[in-house]
């Protein structure tokens, strides 16, 4: 057994996303983010193969993509309230991290696998940037779940899929917790029965 943390495990126990249109300036610089970063990329990946790719969003990056989420919205025909959820977080948006879950051809890892370590990904960039003292939320919305919409903003192939957009800056006011989920309406212990069907 490794040493217990208990700064971990009492950080990660009461760990809190913030509502990203409550985040202000300013942002991690360079520095401050490469180190996050370096960290984040400390994730499980069988088979070695670093199956996704990171792209840092800034303002001007923001604007574009609001844009490019306001013609696709239009596009699709879609109406005022998709354009405006479209355009929405991008145009509120100060620092973020895309993460593009980027598959790997592989005999011995799944597709599914390699794009659980993007998600695994995300909640490393999720969890470092908030033990650094940063407001940080992980993000889609429809835009990053649209083919075209994907390939034109973050030049994605067919086979890669946005797996979050991480939002990182300082946290507005504090805000409450959610209700969470209890341990006997989500844990099974052992598998009963259901081992014999």
């Amino acid at each position: 057994m490794t040493a217990a943390s208990d700064a971990a495990f009492s950080f990660l126990a009461q760990r809190l996303s913030q509502p990203a249109k409550l985040f202000r300036a300013p942002v991690p610089d360079r520095a401050q983010l490469e180190e996050i970063l370096t960290a984040a990329l400390r994730v499980p990946d069988h088979g070695k193969l670093e199956p996704w790719r990171l792209i840092v969003l800034q303002r001007p990056d923001f604007i574009r993509l609001a844009d490019l989420a306001g013609a696709r919205a239009r596009e699709l025909g879609g109406d005022e309230a998709m354009i405006e959820k479209g355009r929405g977080q991008f145009e509120r948006g100060l620092l973020a991290v895309a993460v593009i879950a980027s598959p790997k051809p592989s005999e011995k890892i799944p597709p599914a696998e390699q794009f659980l370590s993007a998600g695994a990904l995300c909640m490393n960039l999720l969890s470092l940037a908030t033990a650094a003292g940063w407001g940080a939320n992980w993000l889609s919305g429809w835009p990053s779940h649209d083919a075209l919409f994907r390939a034109r903003a973050f030049g994605c192939s067919e086979e890669e899929r946005v797996a979050g957009l991480i939002h990182i800056a300082t946290p507005g006011l504090p805000f409450p917790d959610r209700p969470r989920p209890t341990l006997a309406a989500k844990v099974q212990w052992g598998l009963g029965d259901a081992a014999k069907a």
